[in-house]
């Protein structure tokens, strides 16, 4: 049977306050083969859990990430927004897919690869985001394992693949079918595809032989990927 990895995307959102420690937990209790969170570089160069360029969304306090020390994030989250370092313990035995948001300096891009070379995760993380941001990752660690995201149904360029060695490529959902799947495996990459949340749409992805779903309901995934539908697992 074809094997499909289930992503938790940003941990357990619908459960737990994304990329939080408790979120990544969650989804690895739940089923899920491996975790995605979002890294970006506090002032004084920490690698830390964030989407969003600001703390307000999540947080509530309106003051960009760039402009805060570790020790200023710390405080003003009560230590919600956790370090790199703490997620990869959080996630030790299992896969964790590094998401750069933002399109970071190559400086910061090094800093987050040393920082899992220090923690000795190399051979369970992987990484990704679009094209600048990969190749800043490739010249860090020729050696990384990466997924390059891409939101258009053009065919990447031959140099740039040649250039960036991705073994995935990443794909909104809403943009596979049948050719693009057929398309990638042909040109031999694995297809990963981010963040259909439906039954239905899971099921289609499953059927085209996706090989990797990034989702926000994880366990519905991991439900439809255990066996073939039945009644509770059939409505959208």
């Amino acid at each position: 049977m074809h094997h499909v990895t289930a992503v938790a995307h940003r941990g357990d959102p619908y459960r737990v306050r994304e990329n939080t420690l408790a979120s990544l937990r969650s989804a690895l209790h739940r089923g899920a083969d491996a975790v995605e969170f979002d890294v970006r570089l506090t002032r004084d160069g920490v690698p830390v859990l964030l989407h969003d360029e600001t703390l307000k969304r999540l947080w509530e306090h309106d003051r960009p990430l760039r402009s805060l020390s570790w020790e200023e994030v710390r405080g003003l989250t009560d230590g919600g927004v956790p370090p790199l370092s703490d997620a990869l313990s959080a996630t030790e035995g299992s896969r964790a897919l590094l998401d750069l948001p933002g399109a970071p300096h190559p400086r910061a891009v090094r800093r987050i690869v040393d920082v899992v070379r220090e923690h000795g995760a190399r051979d369970r993380v992987y990484y990704c985001a679009g094209a600048a941001t990969m190749l800043a990752v490739r010249a860090a660690d020729p050696s990384a394992e990466i997924a390059l995201t891409l939101t258009t149904l053009a065919p990447p360029r031959a140099g740039l693949l040649e250039a960036i060695r991705p073994r995935w490529l990443n794909y909104r959902f809403s943009l596979v079918d049948r050719a693009l799947a057929d398309r990638v495996h042909r040109d031999g990459y694995l297809l990963s595809v981010w963040t259909p949340d439906t039954r239905r749409s899971m099921r289609r992805l499953l059927a085209l032989g996706t090989d990797s779903i990034t989702t926000n309901r994880i366990d519905i995934l991991h439900t439809l990927r255990a066996g073939p539908p039945t009644a509770m697992n059939t409505q959208p």
